[in-house]
């Protein structure tokens, strides 16, 4: 008989991406947050969610002012990544601190953040409380991505992207390419 262990955030579902979001304005106030509870939830038209903890300052900034932007971000943005999960927009600009570029949405107000390869512009449908997190869905309303993560296609390229994920309190890395999406019906 298997092993069974206590579910919870740890295990429900894992490795998760993680996604650096940023809200507020060019000029302030404005933040940036680290997110690991968050993905795609519908393709047409393309919306994606963030859960996020009513404590926070990115959280009042949402609430604010309806969007925000989720950052994927790469392997050299690692430092960046784990800081703004871990010190708050309250006391820092995590911009300025960080020597990250905010740049200016097309669709939004809230600043996208050059160093990450690829950006989201979203502007906000729905909030549902669900306990310790507020899940906020959101329209994608632009894409920007870097031509330096872009492979021969057009398309992005995830060994080039190196996005990141995490499981555990640990950040990991994305593997090997394991097959092509309905390759089983293919033989």
């Amino acid at each position: 008989m298997p092993n069974k262990i206590s579910v919870g955030p740890q295990v429900a579902l894992f490795p998760s991406p993680v996604v650096m979001v940023s809200c507020g304005r060019i000029e302030g106030p404005r933040t940036i947050t680290t997110v690991a509870w968050t993905g795609t939830v519908c393709s047409e038209p393309p919306t994606v969610a963030v859960a996020l903890r009513p404590s926070r300052f990115s959280f009042e900034l949402v609430k604010q002012y309806g969007e925000f932007v989720v950052n994927l971000p790469k392997r050299d943005n690692l430092f960046a990544l784990d800081y703004c999960g871990v010190v708050s927009g309250r006391a820092v600009d995590k911009f300025e601190k960080l020597n990250l570029t905010p740049v200016a949405g097309k669709t939004v107000s809230a600043p996208r953040i050059a160093e990450c390869p690829v950006s989201l512009e979203c502007r906000l449908k729905q909030e549902v409380p669900l306990g310790s997190h507020h899940l906020f869905i959101a329209e994608v309303t632009d894409v920007w991505v870097d031509d330096k993560v872009l492979g021969p296609d057009g398309k992005i390229d995830v060994v080039k992207a190196s996005p990141l994920c995490y499981y555990r309190n640990s950040y990991w890395g994305l593997g090997d390419s394991l097959g092509r999406h309905g390759f089983s019906a293919r033989e």
